[in-house]
């Protein structure tokens, strides 16, 4: 990979490598080298800029959680080492809470979550990041509620009026890069499906998956079959009813000894109208990123892994009320 660190054999092996070797090996000192001086990392839960702010979340973090583990999955790409790439990396985190920190008093409870991180890299550095962590997942297994979590976590901020804004077009950063991802074809097959779920046609879900599916939804969910990808979709459009869904970012990819497959970084914006995953309309104006991962077989749709941060939802609509 011209521009790239010579021990890394291809972009995946980067992606997975440096993560490994910033979090387990306690190389945090490598973001320095990693990570642009003025990269832009968006969470639902806020926008930082500059790696000094990752290095503090990460030291954070790992004092929390000092065990943590970072198993990635997959990464679904796009590009190329001379324009950059786009990573959407899939990880499965494991940690111990054992330390004082955003979720409290340790609790000593052991915790399995989801990841999903988009990175656009070129010359061996990260600049522009957008990641999504299963807060449902993380605060169900510390014994909280996450609309109670959002609430705690607004009036430990110093209440509505100080409290961190969570991202939005309105507190969104621009960053380098510009790309949409490419037009393989099984990218193009996620996004019709998503955009027909998204336009109130939930029969492209039994037509266009396989019904032994397997799924990973957020608050740690993992489910089976058609019948479960209706509840889950049909909760949180059915929550947004008139929000605006926008396909971010769209890749595709066939790699040897793995299954078709496709990464989409996706958004909904709009007001709380509906009755739906998040309990009775308040009118709130709500920004949800979510990412979805996908594999397909001679079936359709045979695994899905999508997630967005129900905290991060939560405090939207909280601050809204003015909670």
């Amino acid at each position: 990979m011209k521009g790239f660190d010579p021990k890394f054999r291809d972009f995946p092996d980067f992606i997975i490598g440096i993560t490994k070797e910033i979090w387990e090996d306690r190389g945090i000192h490598t973001l320095h080298d990693y990570y642009a001086p003025e990269i832009v990392v968006r969470s639902p839960g806020s926008v930082v800029v500059g790696n000094q702010g990752v290095i503090a979340a990460t030291m954070a973090t790992l004092h929390e959680f000092p065990d943590r583990v970072l198993l990635g999955e997959d990464v679904i790409w796009s590009g190329d080492p001379e324009t950059g790439m786009l990573s959407s990396h899939r990880l499965l985190s494991t940690a111990t809470h054992s330390g004082e920190g955003v979720y409290g008093h340790p609790t000593g409870k052991r915790l399995i979550y989801r990841i999903h991180a988009d990175c656009h890299a070129k010359g061996n550095v990260i600049d522009d990041e957008w990641l999504v962590r299963d807060q449902g997942a993380i605060v169900r297994q510390l014994g909280l509620d996450p609309k109670a979590y959002a609430a705690d976590l607004i009036a430990r901020e110093g209440g509505p009026e100080a409290a961190v804004r969570p991202l939005s077009p309105e507190t969104d950063r621009e960053g380098p890069y510009k790309g949409r991802g490419n037009d393989n074809e099984w990218g193009q097959r996620l996004g019709d499906i998503l955009s027909r779920i998204m336009g109130a046609d939930m029969s492209v879900i039994p037509d266009a998956y396989d019904r032994a599916c397997h799924l990973g939804y957020p608050g740690g969910i993992t489910d089976h079959g058609v019948g479960a990808a209706d509840r889950f979709w049909m909760g949180l459009r059915a929550a947004f009813p008139s929000a605006q869904f926008t396909i971010e970012h769209r890749i595709g990819r066939e790699d040897a000894m793995m299954s078709p497959r496709a990464a989409i970084r996706w958004s909904l914006w709009g007001r709380h109208d509906g009755w739906g995953a998040f309990g009775a309309p308040t009118g709130a104006m709500v920004y949800v990123m979510g990412i979805t991962h996908a594999e397909f077989g001679p079936w359709g749709l045979r695994r899905e892994y999508t997630i967005y941060d129900e905290t991060a939802i939560w405090k939207q609509i909280l601050l809204a009320e003015g909670v």
